[in-house]
């Protein structure tokens, strides 16, 4: 039994896109980076957090999957979280403003036996925003909830002129990379199980 470990309404929406059932597993992991730790490695270290935090919810199923994710937006060795009121949204909207930054988001796929991780890098550039922009932006409330104060697939996607790297990566759940992985458990989606999961196996 496959189970999705995240609260993110995003992220069940991108899952159920692979036609495969799964149960969700809601829960709360402390996202706090350690000192001087890689952004990249932070990303993958909840990531793997939440979905040891979630097989734990379900060892009495021995067949049980469980999937975890976490996603960063990172700009200049620096990452965005979720903003934490509008003047935090705003000062974030403002970093981007004109810029590239990279969204990393990790997938961690974890049985009682095994653990395979995947990470998706994405190159966002954002247009020039003025502060008109931001506020009515903010207004909205779109931004709340959400790493780096944007959400591609709502209303910031006009401020996006360029992407390199994967649509839904930066939605939350990459989904070419996560059904590698699930390939790599046996678990083929709808559209056929990806062919040779580039992903790393846990020792």
């Amino acid at each position: 039994m496959l189970y999705l470990a995240s609260k993110s309404p995003r992220r069940r929406e991108l899952l159920g896109r692979l036609g495969l059932e799964f149960g969700v597993l809601e829960l709360d992991i402390p996202e706090q980076r350690q000192p001087g730790e890689p952004p990249r490695d932070y990303v993958c270290r909840v990531a793997r957090e939440k979905a040891g935090a979630g097989l734990l919810q379900v060892l009495g199923n021995p067949s049980a999957l469980v999937l975890g994710s976490d996603t960063e937006v990172v700009l200049d060795d620096e990452v965005f979280g979720k903003p934490a009121d509008a003047a935090d949204a705003a000062a974030m909207l403002r970093r981007l403003s004109g810029r590239t930054h990279q969204v990393i988001s990790a997938v961690s796929l974890v049985s009682s036996g095994r653990e395979l991780q995947t990470v998706s890098v994405s190159q966002v550039t954002f247009d020039e925003l003025d502060d008109a922009r931001i506020d009515a932006y903010i207004a909205t409330g779109e931004p709340f909830g959400k790493a780096g104060a944007y959400a591609i697939q709502g209303g910031a996607e006009i401020f996006v002129s360029r992407l390199d790297g994967s649509y839904s990566g930066v939605m939350g759940l990459p989904l070419r990379e996560t059904a590698r992985l699930l390939a790599g458990f046996g678990l083929g989606s709808t559209f056929g199980p990806a062919s040779g999961p580039q992903a790393t196996e846990a020792a």
